[in-house]
């Protein structure tokens, strides 16, 4: 069982009570929802920030709380919900429900409001404790079950945390010096490697298990090479080394995932949405990389690679995974329909846009971020109208969570 991401059980035969109002049943309920209402509402809103339309209260620089909350807020949302769903599977140890469950997507939301109500000193707090309660709520029952393996995902809220208190007091000059923007940017990196991690377990065995007859190739040497270089490229950059030394680390590190992905077996997802989403998303780590080793020679702005992991790659991957692990956890058939994938075409038309629009048609770049946001906005107001009901009612099978 430990050794599983998340068991998705086959579906059982309707029974009665399925209708019952279930959203604290288990933790990717209502986290998934937050997370695709934040992401339909707060891109944007940015983009109207950006674009002079729309102020926001006195705070964090615009551009700073757009990046900080895609990352501690909408990110992590779906990252909570999804661990706190897969800690059960792994351990069969309880994880949040109920009123426990509601409080902590309460604190979640109260520092979603008080950022962007110009507040950020409140924020933190309340995140603060947000996150920590998270990590207590995660080590538990890994400690419990001795789930050694899984350790890692406990302590990554308890990292981000300490990452927030800095974040925190580089806006207040009390950090040396270092750039608040750079704190955000090792929270994408941190869940990009989260990704990184995750991904080479359940991508590969989605596909095999869907494809039969599927040749894959896969190597620990080769995963744990790939994700060396990653985190090295990822600490060079955020370290401020530039030129040949992070363009060597980084190319390498686009290798090495493109190497990864293709013995993965994506030609057999074709036809088939709910897999070939997490191959397409995945793919943006490599691409991401690439545009790294282009900005260390200052051949294309930094931003561009940002966007390539932070929409690309968890955009791509969270849509895929919110979709999957919601149809499967409510009893209902691993199958993506015209909603899923139009959802997955917007989310990845929308990365498409937002890195290389702006190198095709540099004058044309606000018109480009402003379609690339409807793309995105839209498809997660799509998630919502579609799973709303989905989950928020219990499962169809009868079985709990």
């Amino acid at each position: 069982m430990s050794k599983q991401l998340l068991q998705i059980e086959n579906p059982a035969l309707p029974q009665a009570g399925t209708g019952a109002f279930a959203l604290w049943r288990l933790g990717f309920r209502p986290f998934y929802l937050l997370g695709a209402l934040f992401a339909a509402l707060g891109i944007p809103l940015w983009v109207a920030v950006f674009a002079g339309s729309v102020a926001l209260p006195q705070g964090l620089p615009a551009r700073t709380w757009h990046a900080h909350e895609m990352v501690f807020g909408f990110a992590l949302a779906i990252i909570t919900g999804f661990l706190f769903t897969a800690v059960r599977n792994w351990t069969s140890q309880p994880t949040p429900t109920g009123a426990h469950l509601a409080a902590l997507c309460a604190l979640w939301l109260a520092a979603r409001i008080a950022f962007v109500a110009g507040a950020p000193g409140l924020g933190i707090v309340i995140e603060l404790a947000f996150l920590l309660l998270v990590a207590i709520a995660l080590l538990r029952p890994l400690l419990r079950s001795r789930n050694r393996r899984n350790y890692f995902v406990g302590v990554l809220f308890a990292v981000l945390a300490a990452a927030d208190v800095i974040f925190w007091a580089a806006g207040q000059g009390l950090a040396g010096g270092v750039n608040p923007d750079a704190v955000v940017r090792f929270g994408l990196y941190l869940v990009a490697t989260l990704t990184f991690v995750i991904g080479g377990r359940v991508i590969p065995m989605f596909t095999a298990s869907a494809v039969p007859g599927l040749r894959q190739f896969k190597d620990a040497r080769l995963d744990r090479a790939a994700i060396g270089a990653s985190v090295l490229a990822f600490a060079l950059e955020l370290a401020g080394v530039s030129g040949a030394g992070l363009t060597v680390v980084a190319a390498a590190a686009a290798l090495l995932h493109a190497i990864r992905l293709a013995g993965w077996g994506p030609r057999g997802t074709l036809g088939k949405p709910i897999l070939w989403i997490l191959h397409a998303s995945y793919a943006w780590a490599a691409v991401g990389f690439a545009l790294m080793a282009a900005a260390a020679l200052g051949w294309v702005p930094r931003t561009l690679s940002v966007h390539a992991f932070s929409v690309g790659l968890v955009g791509g991957l969270i849509i895929g995974m919110i979709t999957r692990t919601a149809l499967g956890h409510t009893g209902r058939m691993l199958i993506a329909g015209r909603s899923e994938a139009a959802m997955y075409a917007m989310v990845q038309l929308a990365a498409l846009l937002r890195v290389f629009g702006p190198l095709v048609a540099p004058g044309q770049t606000l018109r480009i971020i402003e379609l690339s946001s409807l793309l995105w906005a839209a498809a997660f107001l799509l998630y919502l109208a579609v799973y709303w009901t989905r989950l928020t009612r219990a499962r169809i099978d009868g079985r709990d969570g």
